[in-house]
């Protein structure tokens, strides 16, 4: 296998303002992986909250690709990859390498998914085991904005058929927070509303908020207090109004696992728990214990996005707007626009490039042996 990374800047329409930070562009690295005549893709966006700059995503990536020239087929590596994230103890390390950050093993296994299933003649959703593409209604984040910006804009996703609004919170001032869902609700009456503060409220103050929150309509709300604690965010979940979903204390499997039942939510995020497989593991763990799945995301392109995707008939929640809050996607191929995204039935993850690319740095990164390929049926995670 032969592997190729590209670096592409992404540029936010607007600034997307949070508790914590505004966002306004991000670097997204492209690793490409050809095997007989064929190509799969995945991508690795920055992220200052996760410590991976342009440079760390880079020097993972190789080291990744150093690592996959050790299989001979995209299969035989897709398959190690889901069985290490499915908890086989073949090797603690798992086929990467020790240490390699949950964003650079997703967008590993994505490339393998995508190649696998162009080379099966597959979508990627058959690959885990789903019969029909697909398609869920996702939400569109505002951010901090005024109330005056936040229903307008929200008037215009309701024309435009977003049936779910999400509205970042946390500001200094809490009747803020309350003034901007006021004007959505009134500008979007029939939107589900979700509330993200990114642990930005007190301990102190988040129940009053909790109460106030389900007064005026919004469905359930993402990480209300600070990340660090989790049985302090289980206890606030116990006696709250409306749903709460662990996203920032709810990381990979052993955090799903804690929270599992005292939840009434665990945002899943591809780039943070690692890949699909990792993802599989935890809506298996969690069905059934009344804590529901949120599938989200970070800004990315259409082609970071694609993965979780091919999972959204799993998730509760459907947060998978990243590639639409950008200026320019340089992907297509999930939809959105209309408020709902879906897999193609394509093989792979479906998605193809826009041109022309702006690509800032082309480099070769790893060749390895290959092989005849071996059945789908195998290497099905």
């Amino acid at each position: 296998m032969k592997a190729t990374r590209r670096t592409v800047g992404l540029r936010l329409a607007e600034p997307l303002r949070i508790s914590r930070s505004t966002t306004t562009a991000r670097d997204a690295v492209r690793l490409s992986i050809e095997h007989e005549g064929a190509h799969g893709h995945g991508e690795t966006v920055t992220s200052v909250y996760y410590g991976l700059d342009t440079a760390t995503v880079t020097h993972w990536l190789d080291r990744c690709a150093r690592a996959l020239s050790r299989f001979p087929d995209p299969e035989t590596a897709l398959a190690a990859l889901s069985a290490h994230a499915s908890g086989d103890p073949g090797g603690d390390a798992g086929p990467l390498g020790s240490g390699t950050p949950p964003a650079v093993t997703a967008a590993v296994e994505s490339a393998l998914l995508d190649l696998v299933g162009k080379r099966a003649g597959l979508p990627a959703y058959r690959l885990i085991g789903t019969a029909s593409a697909p398609a869920a209604a996702t939400a569109r984040t505002i951010g901090i904005t005024s109330p005056r910006r936040a229903g307008a804009l929200a008037a215009r996703l309701a024309d435009d058929g977003f049936t779910v609004i999400k509205l970042k919170a946390g500001s200094a001032d809490p009747e803020d927070d309350v003034a901007r869902v006021r004007a959505v609700r009134a500008a979007a009456p029939h939107a589900r509303l979700l509330l993200d503060p990114n642990g930005g409220w007190s301990a102190a103050s988040a129940p009053v908020l909790l109460g106030r929150f389900a007064e005026l309509g919004v469905e359930a709300v993402e990480q209300p207090v600070a990340p660090g604690d989790p049985e302090a965010l289980a206890r606030l979940a116990a006696r709250s109004p409306l749903p709460v979903i662990a996203d920032e204390d709810a990381v990979d499997i052993e955090d799903a696992r804690r929270l599992a039942g005292r939840v009434q939510g665990i945002n899943v995020k591809l780039a943070k728990c690692g890949g699909v497989s990792a993802a599989l593991r935890i809506a298996g763990l969690i069905a059934g214990s009344g804590t529901g799945l949120m599938l989200g995301c970070l800004t990315a392109s259409s082609l970071g996005i694609a993965p979780a995707v091919h999972l959204a008939d799993r998730a509760r929640w459907t947060d998978l707007d990243g590639h639409l809050l950008l200026d320019h996607d340089p992907w297509t191929g999930i939809g959105g626009t209309d408020g709902s995204v879906r897999a193609s039935g394509h093989p792979g993850l479906g998605v193809r490039p826009r041109t022309p690319f702006d690509v800032r740095r082309s480099h070769p990164v790893a060749d390895g042996p290959a092989r005849v390929r071996i059945r789908a049926a195998e290497v099905t995670p």
